[in-house]
């Protein structure tokens, strides 16, 4: 699979441009950054411009938080074909539970590393032509990512 378009559903206009930073191997590869600073505006994006392959999320965000619009998409049967990336600074297992439950495709802890960001992505889209970025940051396929996947580190 081909990401060509990654929607950032995040609050801090900071983080954006650091997700600009991070993603630098996609967008070399063709891939589109669209980004929205909550979940409602996720939802107006995505109703206006539905060709998202991926979607990163994070959870604490003002007007509608993520797992108040995984929810939402849950309940209203809207975009649930595109897979979800939670990216937030909680880390407690209750809340990967909660948001794997709510529909998440996988949970990554901030703060987080490049190489952690592209191997979960590559875990997500595997065994897709997507699942390393155009030119992988660090380490091989193999390794484990310490902060990505769907269990907090402890």
């Amino acid at each position: 699979m081909n990401i060509r378009k990654i929607l950032i559903v995040e609050d801090a206009a900071l983080l954006h441009r650091l997700y600009d930073l991070l993603l630098y191997a996609y967008k070399r590869a063709g891939t589109k950054l669209a980004f929205a600073r909550n979940g409602r505006e996720a939802l107006d994006t995505l109703a206006q411009a539905p060709d998202v392959d991926l979607i990163l999320l994070d959870v604490n965000m003002p007007v509608m938080s993520g797992l108040e619009f995984l929810e939402h998409r849950r309940r209203h049967g809207v975009f649930e074909r595109i897979p979800v990336i939670i990216v937030t600074t909680e880390g407690k297992e209750e809340d990967t539970v909660r948001g794997l439950e709510a529909g998440a495709a996988a949970y990554l802890k901030k703060p987080f590393e490049a190489a952690d960001l592209h191997h979960i992505i590559g875990r997500v889209f595997a065994p897709a032509d997507a699942a390393a970025p155009p030119r992988a940051a660090a380490g091989s396929a193999d390794e484990q990512a310490p902060n990505a996947g769907t269990q907090p580190t402890r």
